[in-house]
């Protein structure tokens, strides 16, 4: 799945991806498939893995989109 980051906070760790009108994705810095330090910025763009959990969707395996077109 693609969508865009709505909001990501470095110091909780983490934020959500824009789910157009349905629930917001939760996802956490763990998640993010990156080297070095773990971070998304508002408005970028993102492709994950959707998991339904007992709290909620989260995304998982989440990786830039800039990144996977290098």
């Amino acid at each position: 799945m693609e969508s865009t980051i709505k909001w990501f906070n470095n110091e909780k760790g983490y934020g959500f991806i824009e789910n157009g009108d349905n629930e917001d994705i939760f996802v956490h810095y763990s998640e993010i498939n990156m080297e070095g330090y773990r971070t998304l910025k508002e408005g970028e763009r993102v492709k994950f893995d959707l998991v339904k959990t007992p709290k909620g969707l989260q995304a998982h395996n989440v990786t830039e989109i800039d990144t996977v077109n290098c």
